[in-house]
């Protein structure tokens, strides 16, 4: 996902379904774990990958929890 501008994220991940969403986090955090590992053997080139994985994990949390939010408004 690091190749696309983050308008186009964005776009991508408010078109999937929530269970998507949550495959998708689990598949950045597992993305995220052997960056750090490989960060940390000296393989890894380009280190804003890391923050880029962060992020993006942070973009799917976040549109998340405003679906969760909109549901309970709705409920009301």
């Amino acid at each position: 996902m690091a190749e696309l501008k983050k308008s186009q994220i964005r776009e991508r991940l408010r078109a999937m379904s929530d269970q998507e969403l949550r495959a998708e986090i689990a598949a950045q955090r597992a993305a995220l774990y052997h960056l750090r590992q490989r960060n940390m053997m000296k393989q890894l080139d380009n280190t804003a990958a890391i923050r880029d994985a962060r992020r993006n994990i942070a973009r799917a949390l976040t549109i998340l929890r405003e679906r969760e939010l909109a549901a309970e408004r709705n409920k009301q």
